[in-house]
């Protein structure tokens, strides 16, 4: 790798100093301006080599040529900040249709001799009806929640919890006889009742 020379402007170093200094951008972007720093060939800059940046910073050497170079062909914003991945539906494991699988099978019967579904029942039961070759129980854990089922809707078919009495009368009636306690007297006898 050829080394890139960089220059720095007064405002990008003052820019930069003050990122460092007030240490509230993600580490990866404080790292990347300590690169520049060091890596600037300005007569303010120190011109370190990237051997002497990687000794002081502990990055690699592929990293700071890969600052340096998005710094000359980008610019300093696109050389401090991550740039977008782009989505990769070939690598997912669970597409939307096994993912519809998963979900039904959460909602349906409970396993045999288990009290409910767990991460890693459900995993093993897609691999073991053939949907995947491998999933994780984190993998399963990711699609379970991203979803808005709640497995005590009526619309997910499972059945709901009883509901409660209300507690209001018994309230209403106990009311008059605390008038002259102290309101964490009330909120205690309220909790004891």
């Amino acid at each position: 790798m050829k080394k890139i020379t960089i220059k720095l402007s007064k405002e990008q170093r003052v820019s930069l100093q003050h990122l460092i200094t007030t240490g509230t951008g993600a580490a990866r972007k404080i790292m990347h301006a300590h690169i520049l720093l060091k890596a600037d060939s300005s007569e303010q800059g120190p011109d370190w080599s990237d051997t002497e940046i990687q000794a002081a910073l502990g990055v690699g050497k592929a990293t700071i040529w890969r600052v340096r170079q998005r710094f000359v062909d980008h610019g300093l914003d696109d050389a401090l900040n991550r740039r977008p991945q782009p989505e990769r539906p070939d690598k997912r494991i669970l597409d939307g249709e096994k993912e519809a699988h998963l979900i039904a099978l959460t909602c349906g019967e409970k396993p045999d001799g288990e009290g409910r579904w767990s991460l890693r029942l459900l995993a093993q039961r897609l691999v073991k009806v053939g949907e995947v070759d491998a999933v994780s129980h984190e993998t399963v854990r990711h699609v379970l929640k991203k979803t808005n089922s709640s497995p005590g809707s009526k619309s997910s078919g499972v059945s709901l919890l009883k509901p409660m009495r209300s507690l209001s009368l018994a309230w209403k009636m106990c009311w008059p006889s605390m008038s002259g306690l102290t309101t964490r007297s009330i909120l205690r006898s309220a909790w004891m009742k």
